[in-house]
């Protein structure tokens, strides 16, 4: 058992991250073995996601979760199963229910007449300071 106040609070710091941990890697098995039972888009969408989160919180190095949806993915090709054909209601839906826009009349651009002076001429320049002598070299 730590003594110092440090280690003790890493400690209990420790237990929590543990438990958040086992958790996501719980939620990771089951929702694959449900996708594993009974392969359907909705099944494969929610382990898809578990593993995702698992990335999202560094549970997960990017290579295993791409190892373990490709593992997923084959299995769902095989039982015939297509992530796109779980229901969107996502832009695609809103944009197909919005009345499509006229575009706006085209508008001639005019040339400018004079050029305006560039902004970096506007600085004021930076004065110089004086020379300064070097002392001369002892011999």
């Amino acid at each position: 058992m730590p003594i110092i106040k440090s280690a003790i609070k890493r400690a209990k710091q420790t237990i929590k991250r543990r438990d958040r941990n086992v958790g996501i890697k719980r939620d990771i098995k089951s929702a694959v073995k449900a996708f594993t039972e009974k392969p359907s888009a909705a099944t494969l969408s929610a382990a898809y996601s578990e593993i995702d989160t698992a990335v999202k919180k560094k549970l997960l190095k990017k290579n295993t979760a791409a190892r373990r949806k490709a593992g997923l993915s084959k299995i769902a090709k095989a039982a015939g199963v297509k992530l796109g054909t779980a229901k969107k209601t996502t832009a695609t839906a809103v944009k197909a229910a919005a009345p499509a826009k006229k575009p706006a009349a085209k508008t001639v651009a005019k040339p400018a007449a004079t050029k305006a002076a560039p902004k970096t001429a506007a600085k004021p320049a930076a004065a110089k300071k004086p020379a300064t002598k070097k002392a001369p070299a002892k011999k």
